[in-house]
């Protein structure tokens, strides 16, 4: 029941990459753009499948099967969710120095798939249930998979287009909106499935959209164009002891994921030290790339502010959705879908805005954009908390106010996020490429644990979330957040300068 809708995907995706894009073709574009963002798109699409149809259930499995209280299911939820992007940092150094980006995304994948595979093995619940070490390890599986495969997709998306291509920001929007599209099926499909006829389903669904994704990767290969292989000639000894090593880590990961305190002492170390390498490596640089690296650093240091507000999805506003909003009966995990149809909606919109925009000389720059990312992000909390305070504090929040906090989410997200990776590539000297996209991710992963102790303080001190105290947290941080984001519109400007674009030059 649960393989045959994904199946039927998965069968439509094989075609579109090997026929409509046609492998073989010697038609070097697919509707203005390389085909191997097509192919980049599809396996990004199944992987966000998998990830999101899992994150959609995560938070409801944490409380209603392993019995987790509401403010330590939260803290686990953005520890786990921190090291999904942490883990990219390592990816993205193996893959620049050693395996290049094909090699380290297909091991990742395989990978991923093993770890959503393991997460329908469910046992009898509560936390006394040895099954709950599978669990772990599922866990483990995927932060280590999604180190491999997340910041080097999205390099290879850049290696299509040239340093001075006006395609880019657009590639990446279409790209994001791959993404997106994998993440509303995934939630509704393994939501609807997990919470309908049990957890295994769900889960099983995501391990074999991870499968698929894989499957597109290796199919469409030839599309790519040659990126994303190994900078210099790889021995089968070392490439083998890499992958060793990826394999080894799971079980660190299986051990961080259980002692989530340990998490926060691991990223405010590891942050120093990567602070220190990139500052290291940009003094080296002659002086525009190096005021480059300082743009870069500004806008990475965004990334928390605005993860650990938007990542409430998937934690806190996921539980609060369930127990105080008018649903209509409509399972509470399906609401995780408005986000991506969202993007799907208004992707291709900002897409075309930006170069309508770029064409009159009115495009807002990059830390511009992340300037009325994190003003959406704050007003969408303010919106949704006066909108539940006006009916009462005994009434059930409309469900419209749902709609409008993603809404203004979305919109902030999408002013944020592709503009971001393609700032990262863009930006980023060539030699360093994967390690800026994974020091992008590295922020996104402090964003998230930032976003598991907001949500650890919705619970209050008795760990079980209360509707007045989660609303006086949300009505804090969209504030804090608006009083940030005009800061970082005044200064956007001298940001702009050290971007130096107009001596970006492409290099072969």
């Amino acid at each position: 029941m649960a393989t045959i809708p994904a199946i039927a995907l998965g069968a439509l995706v094989v075609l579109l990459v090997g026929g409509a894009l046609g492998v073989s073709s010697k038609k070097p574009e697919f509707l203005g753009h390389p085909k191997g963002l097509y192919v980049l798109f599809f396996a990004e699409m199944w992987e966000r499948f998998s990830y999101y149809g899992m994150r959609a259930l995560l938070i409801f499995y944490l409380t209603k099967h392993w019995l987790f209280a509401d403010g330590q299911a939260n803290f686990i939820y953005g520890a786990y969710t921190a090291l999904v992007y942490i883990t990219p940092v390592l990816g993205g150094y193996l893959a620049d120095r050693y395996l290049g980006q094909y090699k380290a995304v297909l091991f990742g994948a395989l990978v991923l798939t093993a770890g959503h595979t393991l997460m329908a093995f469910e046992g009898t619940g509560g936390q006394s249930d040895p099954t709950i070490n599978i669990f772990w390890l599922a866990l483990a599986c995927i932060v280590v998979g999604s180190g491999f495969l997340k910041a080097n997709i999205s390099v290879i998306v850049g290696q299509l287009y040239g340093l001075t291509d006006t395609r880019r920001d657009g590639a990446y929007t279409i790209f994001y909106i791959g993404i997106n599209v994998g993440g509303a099926l995934g939630v509704i499909l393994a939501g609807w499935l997990g919470e309908t006829y049990g957890w295994s389903y769900g889960f099983g669904a995501a391990g074999l959209g991870m499968l698929l994704g894989a499957l597109v990767f290796v199919i469409g290969k030839p599309l790519l164009n040659g990126n994303g292989e190994p900078p210099i000639a790889l021995s089968k000894v070392r490439e083998w002891a890499i992958y060793a090593i990826g394999l080894a880590s799971i079980a660190i990961i299986w051990v961080l994921v259980q002692y989530q305190d340990v998490i926060q002492d691991l990223l405010l170390v590891s942050g120093i030290a990567l602070l220190g390498y990139v500052l290291y490596c940009a003094f080296r640089l002659e002086p525009h790339a190096r005021d480059r690296m300082f743009a870069i650093l500004f806008l990475i240091a965004l990334n928390p502010i605005f993860w650990g507000l938007f990542e409430q999805a998937g934690g806190s506003l996921n539980l609060y959705t369930d127990r105080y909003v008018d649903r209509g009966g409509v399972p509470a995990s399906l609401f995780q879908s408005i986000n991506s149809l969202y993007i799907i909606l208004l992707g291709s919109l900002f897409a075309w805005l930006w170069i309508a925009l770029g064409k009159r000389g009115l495009e807002p720059s990059a830390p511009a954009k992340f300037g009325l990312a994190l003003v959406q992000v704050g007003v969408g909390f303010l919106v949704f908390v006066w909108g539940a305070r006006s009916v009462g504090p005994d009434a059930l929040t409309p469900v419209f106010f749902v709609f409008m906090i993603y809404l203004l989410h979305t919109t902030g997200e999408l002013c944020l996020s592709p503009v971001g990776l393609s700032a990262m590539n863009r930006l980023a000297p060539k030699h360093l490429a994967s390690l800026i996209m994974g020091a992008w991710f590295y922020m996104t992963a402090v964003g998230n644990f930032v976003a598991g102790k907001i949500g650890e303080a919705t619970g209050g001190h008795d760990g079980e979330m209360t509707k007045e105290a989660t609303l006086a947290i949300y009505s804090t941080i969209g504030w804090w957040t608006v009083a940030v984001a005009v800061v970082v519109l005044i200064v956007s400007p001298l940001i702009t300068r050290l971007m130096h674009l107009d001596t970006l030059k492409d290099v072969k």
